[in-house]
């Protein structure tokens, strides 16, 4: 029923309550009100969505009508589906639904000269509720992934030496990147419940606490190019490179569970990549930079690019 979609909708818009608005006027208007609500004898609207009723219609509506909450009495005629979620629907005299009059809670009452010409049917929330969380899932997956793009391909142009720099420090000191990444990971956000707990600490902790998301999403964002580039390496691209990581990660994320685990693992090896690196430049030991300090393992690769 098409009026199922419409009324997840309207739950998920989250209108205020209060929101009124008088029916008529064109077939193609929709309307949110709060009730009471009647539409009187003579009177026309489109799509009628109603949030709290009761709602009486005398007149006509040319569209679909859904009642969230309060009781629905039809006298006159409504073309559509009409679906009630919490209360009953009442269709007495010669009332007539052109669609289907769909129900979640209380099974309506339909006159002897009542008439409907599509299904009177109870809706299962769960069955309704099934592909709108697929939905959701599919763009808050498809969300990420543009986002991650862009933000990878922003520190690539920003840092490509530093991206590199980042390589080495996975490359030679995995186990370091790996604790400090976990120490990161786990360690900001028990500071931030800790500084919370102080009164003076209450800006340090919130601030943490905002911190996290785009710092766990530069982890994540790191893995996708340290993936990428041991998997081809030079003389490919920086941006072909991250690009492969990326696609592999992403794929991985739609696997229920192991999805959760990638994200952790990258996550954790990112961020303790990145801090490695950080501490190689600190020190001047960067390998990319050919300095005294550097790894002399890394020689020939560097020489390969």
């Amino acid at each position: 029923m098409r009026v199922a979609g419409l009324t997840l909708l309207l739950l998920l818009a989250g209108l205020p309550a209060g929101a009124t608005a008088a029916p008529g006027g064109d077939d193609d208007d929709r309307i949110v009100v709060t009730g009471p609500v009647r539409i009187a004898q003579g009177d026309t609207a489109g799509d009628v969505f109603v949030l709290d009723g009761p709602v009486t219609v005398a007149g006509r509506v040319r569209g679909d009508l859904v009642v969230v909450s309060g009781g629905l009495t039809i006298r006159g005629r409504v073309d559509g589906d009409v679906f009630t979620v919490t209360d009953r629907a009442r269709l007495i005299r010669r009332a007539r639904v052109g669609g289907d009059l769909g129900y979640v809670e209380e099974r309506p009452v339909v006159g002897r000269r009542a008439k409907v010409g599509g299904d009177v049917k109870r809706l299962n929330p769960d069955k309704i509720a099934a592909p709108l969380g697929a939905g959701l899932a599919i763009g808050t997956w498809i969300a990420v992934s543009v986002s991650i793009f862009v933000l990878g391909l922003l520190l690539l142009l920003l840092g490509p030496r530093a991206a590199d720099a980042t390589h080495d420090a996975a490359r030679t000191r995995l186990g370091a990147s790996i604790g400090f990444g976990l120490l990161l990971f786990f360690g900001i956000p028990l500071l931030a419940v800790l500084a919370l707990v102080t009164i003076v600490g209450i800006p340090l902790g919130a601030g943490l606490l905002l911190a996290l998301l785009p710092l766990y999403a530069i982890g994540y964002t790191t893995s996708a190019w340290l993936l990428g580039r041991r998997l081809l390496g030079p003389p490919r691209g920086r941006v072909v490179s991250f690009l492969a990581g990326l696609a592999i990660l992403r794929v991985l994320a739609l696997v229920p569970v192991l999805g959760g685990i990638v994200w952790f693992v990258a996550t954790v090896l990112g961020l303790g990549a990145l801090l490695v690196a950080t501490r190689r430049a600190r020190s001047g030991g960067v390998a990319a930079r050919g300095t005294p300090g550097a790894d002399p393992s890394l020689q020939p690769w560097r020489t390969a690019q």
